[in-house]
């Protein structure tokens, strides 16, 4: 049975709350993992906590309705995995990612959603999640990718991991004209696109304009023969990270004949 499909057991009386362990089991079974959950849906966050308590060395410690409630109560919990929808009520999961991972580096954010594509994975990965999940999973999918991220894999539902594999396929490496064509700060907007931020986000960090940022991106698209953000990511990102660009760094052409080695 999957989880888009399996009747929600009880409905949550409010957008956050602590989840409670059968107390036999408490006694029984050590427990190991922590994890909570951010998705707006209550029957959604229902069935998946439901499944992790079912599982012995799992607990699910708190589940949130929105983002604004994730970030404030979240950084005190410090689960060891964190499950977060996308399309919630007032920010983006991928933002709110982007906002914890550096607040908390040890817990591992795996994405259940119904989006399966590249822009999604991409921006996602990028602002630090560790694993992608169609929310069409089963229970047993679910468990085995809590086991794996826990275990520092990054599980993937098989058709994001195949669209993953085809994109790299697909994306030849740049040739160092294209990289030498941006300006530094062309280069600064890069790296933050590729490091999650968002049009409005890059331009309060550069102190510029939402207007100039689309300008800057549509400029970067143009030079790099690319046409879409992931694209950008999916081809740059390794690069940029490896060498520090950015805020006025610089690559040169001998790096990127080192990147194809």
């Amino acid at each position: 049975m999957t989880l888009r499909n399996t009747p929600c057991r009880r409905a949550l009386s409010s957008e956050q709350t602590t989840c409670q362990v059968p107390t036999d089991r408490l006694r029984s079974v050590p427990i190991d993992v922590s994890v909570a959950i951010v998705e707006d849906d209550a029957a959604t966050r229902d069935i998946l906590a439901n499944w992790i308590n079912e599982v012995p060395g799992f607990r699910c410690i708190g589940q949130y309705g929105d983002v604004a409630s994730t970030l404030t109560a979240l950084p005190a919990r410090a689960p060891d995995v964190a499950l977060v929808d996308i399309n919630l009520p007032d920010l983006s999961g991928i933002e709110c990612v982007r906002q914890l991972k550096p607040k908390l580096p040890q817990t591992q954010f795996v994405m259940v959603t119904v989006y399966g594509d590249t822009e999604h994975i991409f921006e996602a990965l990028a602002a630090g999640a560790s694993g992608y999940l169609l929310k069409r999973l089963t229970r047993d999918h679910l468990v085995t990718a809590l086991r794996e991220v826990h275990g520092g894999g990054s599980p993937m539902s098989s058709s994001i991991a195949r669209k993953v594999v085809q994109f790299f396929r697909s994306t030849r490496l740049p040739a160092p004209t294209e990289l030498e064509s941006l300006s530094p700060r062309e280069l600064d907007v890069l790296r933050l696109l590729a490091e999650g931020y968002v049009n409005k986000e890059i331009a309060d960090r550069l102190s510029l304009s939402a207007p100039t940022i689309a300008t800057y991106i549509r400029r970067i698209y143009e030079k790099l023969h690319v046409h879409s953000r992931a694209a950008a990511i999916g081809r740059f990102s390794p690069l940029l990270r490896s060498k520090g660009a950015g805020l006025g760094g610089q690559i040169s052409p001998t790096d990127l004949h080192r990147s194809k080695d």
